[in-house]
């Protein structure tokens, strides 16, 4: 059984910006439930493999991207204070599609012309 990694109590306040508030080792490490704007590196703090956060659209889903360059699609964290990631994140299933990028610790969407789930929301 993996170590279970115990989110400081500060991360939790919720904040304005999205940011990393932990580091992992392997991707079985990452907690069920994240601060709300909270992502997780996975892999050594100097060469991370992977970042997982909450998909932004509240519909419950977790996503990974790849940091590690060996691969392709792979995406690079620009900022670590307010998260900026490159290229966008573009999530597809067979009912729901959501596409954003995370630049200065915020989310921009990216109009479709599908409809989002939570095109509603906005």
């Amino acid at each position: 059984m993996a170590n279970l990694i115990r989110i400081p109590w500060r991360e939790w306040i919720p904040r304005r910006f999205w940011r990393i508030v932990a580091v992992v080792e392997a991707a079985d490490q990452i907690p069920e439930k994240l601060p709300i704007k909270g992502a997780v590196l996975v892999g050594p703090p100097l060469r991370p493999k992977w970042l997982a956060f909450d998909c932004p659209c509240k519909t419950g889903h977790r996503i990974l991207v790849t940091l590690d360059t060996a691969h392709h699609p792979h995406w690079r964290i620009i900022n670590n204070n307010k998260l900026s990631i490159s290229p966008s994140v573009d999530y597809c299933s067979k009912d729901l599609r959501c596409h954003y990028m995370i630049t200065g610790g915020k989310i921009i969407w990216v109009k479709n012309k599908e409809r989002h789930a939570d095109d509603r929301k906005r």
